[in-house]
C-alpha cells in the first residue's frame, strides 16, 4: 500500500523520505516564478518575501502531477491512500478525485482511497503520521481509512495570526473579518469549522492568546496526556517554544512536536502565526446494545 500526502500538511521533507510517503507539492508563485512547495522552495524564503512587502500566491497541485502518480500506482497493482488538504481551502482534493476516476477508465481495478481531511497544516499532518504508523505495523487499508476518517472528524485546530490581512488577500477569511486593531495589539484566534478557517475571538497580546488556547484545550481535548500535540509556527520558533512549554506544563502530553508552517499555508497566514492541534475524542464511544 502506498500513502500520498500533499505539502499543505506541513510535515518536513525528511518525514516523506523516512516513511516512504509520496509527496504531492502544491505550488507557490513569487513574481513570475513558480515553485513546488518543499521541493523547490523552503518556507523561510516565503516569509522573507512577505516581510519585504511581496505577496506570494499559491495554486493547487496540478492534474498532471496526479495523473503521473496515479497511473504509476495503477500499473503497480498496489492500493493507495491519499489524505488531502481540506477541500474548503484548496481545489487539490477535487482534482485528485477527478484524476482518479480518469485513471479508473483504463485500470478498472485501480484502488485509491482519497480522504478529504477537512484539516489544515499539522491537523492534516498528524493524520498522515498516524496513517504511516498504522501501515508500518501492518494494518490493512480499510482499517487505516476508518481510523483516519474518525481522527479527521475530531481534530481541533486553534490558530492565531499576526495580521488577518494576509488571509483576507488570499480569500481564506472574509475582508470584514480582517478588521484588526493592530495598534492595540489585538490578536485574532481562529479555528477550523467544516474545513474552513473561522475567526472566533480577538484578544489583546500574545500572553492572553496563549492562555485562551490552553483554556480551550482544557474544554475540548480528551485525555491530552495520552496524545501527541502538534504546534506550528510562521517563522517564529520562540513563540512556538513558549507555547510548547505552556502545553507541557499544563497537560503533560505523550509527545509535543513543532514544525514551521510550510510555504503554501504560510503565504496566506504570514509571519508570526501559531497553531495548536489536538483531538477532542480519542476513539469511538462504544454503545451498549
Amino acid at each position: 500500500m502506498r500513502i500520498f500526502a500533499d505539502s499543505a500538511c506541513d510535515l518536513p521533507k525528511s518525514f516523506y523520505e523516512k516513511n516512504s510517503v509520496t509527496l504531492i507539492p502544491l505550488r507557490v508563485h513569487i513574481d513570475e516564478t513558480e515553485y513546488l512547495d518543499i521541493m523547490t522552495i523552503e518556507a523561510k524564503q516565503v516569509y522573507t518575501e512577505i516581510r519585504q512587502g511581496k505577496q506570494p500566491k499559491t495554486s493547487q497541485a496540478s492534474p498532471e502531477q496526479f495523473l503521473t502518480l496515479f497511473e504509476e500506482l495503477a500499473q503497480s497493482g498496489e492500493e493507495g491512500l491519499y489524505i488531502a488538504f481540506s477541500s474548503q481551502l484548496s481545489g487539490t482534493h477535487n482534482t485528485a478525485v477527478m484524476i482518479r476516476e480518469q485513471v479508473k477508465e483504463d485500470f478498472p481495478n485501480f484502488k485509491l482511497t482519497i480522504i478529504d481531511s477537512q484539516c489544515a497544516s499539522l491537523g492534516c499532518g498528524l493524520l498522515v503520521k498516524e496513517a504511516a504508523r498504522l501501515k508500518s505495523v501492518g494494518e490493512p487499508l480499510e482499517r487505516i481509512e476508518e481510523i483516519i476518517r474518525f481522527k479527521a472528524k475530531h481534530m481541533e485546530h486553534l490558530f492565531t495570526v499576526e495580521d488577518l490581512d494576509y488571509m483576507a488577500r488570499g480569500g481564506r477569511v472574509s475582508k470584514t473579518s480582517a478588521v484588526i486593531g493592530g495598534l492595540l495589539n489585538i490578536k485574532p484566534l481562529l479555528q477550523v469549522e467544516h474545513g474552513k478557517l473561522v475567526p472566533i475571538e480577538k484578544l489583546r497580546g500574545r500572553k492572553k492568546v496563549m492562555k485562551r488556547i490552553i483554556e480551550l484545550m482544557e474544554e475540548r481535548g480528551e485525555k491530552l496526556s495520552e496524545q501527541t500535540i502538534a504546534i506550528c509556527h510562521g517563522d517564529d520558533e520562540d513563540f512556538a517554544l513558549e507555547m510548547k512549554l505552556l502545553v507541557e506544563e499544563t497537560f503533560h502530553p505523550k509527545e509535543t512536536e513543532i514544525h514551521v508552517i510550510g510555504s503554501v499555508i504560510g503565504a496566506h497566514t504570514g509571519p508570526g502565526t501559531l497553531g495548536v492541534f489536538f483531538l477532542n475524542q480519542l476513539q469511538p464511544i462504544e454503545r451498549k446494545v
